[in-house]
């Protein structure tokens, strides 16, 4: 079974920078795409970056120049290095992954099980 466990959440001040990873856990072959949405509380969940199994990343306007999507391939893992963060950033942030090749299944996509990150002062 593939699980997808993330980390790095917590409480950090505006203009502060905040890390998140995530790990594929299973016998996996491939995953096509690994990336992180959130979701603010009274909003619906929206992309925030992800990256394909070639490099190819994608983000959500208001985190371009301030958010950095990395994964590595031979781990199965995912980071989201978020810098210059706002109030407005605070949410619940899921790691995402996309048609996860795994040793007995092909998974259409997998959740984490969500970090909060809060931006206060």
């Amino acid at each position: 079974q593939v699980r997808l466990v993330e980390s790095g959440g917590g409480l950090v001040q505006p203009g502060g920078s905040l890390r998140l990873s995530c790990a594929a856990s299973g016998t996996i072959f491939s995953i096509y795409a690994l990336g992180w949405y959130r979701q603010a509380p009274g909003k619906q969940r929206e992309l925030v970056a992800s990256v394909t199994s070639d490099g190819t990343t994608n983000y959500a306007d208001d985190v371009k120049g301030r958010f950095t999507v990395a994964r590595d391939n031979a781990k199965n893992t995912v980071s989201l290095q978020m810098t210059s963060l706002k109030p407005e950033d605070t949410a619940v942030y899921y790691c995402n992954a996309e048609n996860i090749q795994s040793a007995y299944y092909l998974y259409t996509e997998l959740w984490g099980q969500g970090t909060h990150v809060t931006v206060s002062s």
